[in-house]
């Protein structure tokens, strides 16, 4: 499968190398090289199975117009978008074209996921309040992270309502990437962490989707797909 990896960062990096490990033919740029989405012409993006894009919340949105106006097939593991999520839904089943994001790609933090709302579903009725703490490196640019905004989703949708649930984020060093959730009450306190050893989860979860996404089309949360894969 041909692959180009948009954002040559430390995890835009892991995923090209993840990917020529799984037999894949390789290409990648960066944002100055791509500066405006420029260099994603139709003919360009036509010589690629799937673009995997890890770059900044900035960069992302022109590059996933770019992309999906010409009817490819985009996997997104840039955060800080969402706002702009509806949009690209809609640009990808205009044009035909195949979009996968997430949060995090990372199996372990998936099921984390599911664990917050069944966390929820049984502490909420029971006066446990609920906080998430973030930590990842100081060059890390959304806050909170999208993968604690995840976390507050799956809170929200166990508990059946809207919780208020604080998120705190905290940046240093060149920390991968931890969660706490905190389900506190008068009584007692439980606490779920996800704690990132390294980034390669990450990319690894990221080549999965891109190999399942090649041929299909339309709009997929990794979320909801990454049992499949």
């Amino acid at each position: 499968m041909r692959i180009l990896v948009l954002g040559q960062g430390k995890t835009g990096k892991l995923v090209a190398e993840v990917a020529a490990e799984r037999g894949h033919s390789v290409s990648g740029m960066d944002v100055v090289e791509n500066a405006g989405a420029t260099a994603l012409t139709p003919p360009m993006v036509a010589g690629f199975d799937v673009v995997i894009d890890f770059t900044t919340p900035e960069a992302v949105v022109q590059n996933m117009r770019a992309v999906l106006a010409t009817g490819g097939r985009m996997v997104v593991g840039t955060t800080g978008w969402y706002d702009k999520l509806a949009d690209m839904r809609a640009l990808a089943e205009r044009k035909g074209a195949g979009l996968l994001y997430g949060t995090n790609y990372s199996v372990g933090v998936q099921v984390m996921l599911k664990l917050a709302e069944q966390m929820a579903a049984s502490l909420a009725g029971a006066g446990y309040r609920f906080s998430v703490v973030e930590t990842h490196h100081t060059s890390k640019l959304d806050k909170p992270s999208g993968t604690a905004i995840s976390i507050a989703e799956m809170v929200d949708r166990g508990a059946g309502k809207k919780t208020g649930l604080a998120i705190e984020s905290v940046r240093e060093g060149d920390a991968k990437g931890t969660h706490v959730l905190e389900a506190v009450s008068n009584a007692d306190r439980l606490v779920l962490t996800h704690e990132a050893f390294s980034r390669r989860g990450f990319a690894e979860g990221a080549v999965r989707a891109a190999e399942w996404m090649a041929g299909r089309t339309g709009c997929y949360d990794f979320r909801d797909v990454w049992e499949k894969l």
